[in-house]
């Protein structure tokens, strides 16, 4: 069985993000790891060793104990949506949270990451303060970043950036195998400026290798690539956008985590991450 974690700090960004958590378990039959990571104080050596012992206890009671009322709370809403059936469980763990979670991965064989974002105020904080766009580059798995504006609709369209490179076409098929799951079509964007020169009969050789898959192809010729992208999410609908995080020449540039910042400051439309 395939295993989805949620890192959570029992927030409403947290709450919205485990909905696509869920939905996204229902449809790969998977299980939903809930994840909360806190971290212990960090005392100075005007401390006595004694009292060292108990404050991390009662620190660890505390998120014990927080953690415990909020379990429920996630079966509730499960089954207020009818998705009662989506086995779940759960870890407490302290520590750095990048590090906490590629710790879990490992341990726990997770296959995909929802975790919850701040972005609609033009910020990208997730909880501990961490930028979101930092750690979805760093995890060795898919992330899906859900800004806290997003709401679950059903998955029809997904958008991927490309520059048709060949790493950009593995990425690519892992998307069509996300989108075949929820029977979504998967809308790729090329932006087209004096920086990228891509030939008609590049952009066919890619058509012609997927043209059995739901993929379509959009070739826009513009010099802001990052409004042109978000022009592109809202007119063609995208309910989810991929991007690969690799950083090879004009991705390092643009498609990597300075534009997915950029994305989650302007959008409320869920962030795919692509990781290698």
């Amino acid at each position: 069985m395939k295993k989805i974690l949620f890192p959570t700090d029992f927030s409403e960004i947290a709450n919205n993000a485990f909905m696509y958590a869920l939905k996204v378990a229902k449809v790969y039959d998977a299980e939903v790891v809930v994840l909360h990571i806190f971290e212990l104080p960090n005392l100075t050596y005007t401390q006595l060793p004694d009292n060292l012992l108990e404050i991390y206890n009662s620190v660890e009671i505390d998120q014990f104990e927080n953690f415990k009322d909020y379990v429920p709370y996630l079966r509730e809403l499960a089954e207020k949506h009818n998705l009662g059936g989506v086995k779940m469980s759960h870890v407490l763990k302290h520590g750095n949270l990048t590090g906490a979670l590629k710790e879990v991965i490992q341990q726990e064989h997770i296959d995909f990451v929802v975790m919850g974002t701040k972005g609609a105020s033009g910020r990208i904080e997730v909880f501990l303060g961490t930028n979101t766009s930092g750690i979805i580059t760093d995890l060795p798995v898919m992330v899906l970043a859900v800004p806290d504006e997003a709401k679950f609709t059903e998955i029809k369209n997904i958008g991927f950036a490309t520059t048709f490179s060949d790493r950009d076409s593995i990425a690519l098929m892992k998307v069509v195998n996300f989108a075949t799951m929820f029977g979504a079509t998967v809308k790729c964007i090329t932006v087209k400026n004096d920086m990228l020169s891509i030939s008609p009969s590049e952009m066919e050789r890619w058509k012609k290798a997927f043209e059995n898959e739901p993929v379509k192809f959009f070739l826009i010729p513009n010099d802001d690539v990052k409004q042109t992208i978000l022009d592109f999410i809202r007119g063609q609908h995208i309910d989810v956008f991929a991007m690969p995080t690799h950083k090879r020449n004009f991705f390092k540039t643009l498609f990597t985590r300075s534009l997915t910042q950029k994305l989650s400051f302007h959008t409320d439309t869920p962030i795919l991450s692509i990781n290698e």
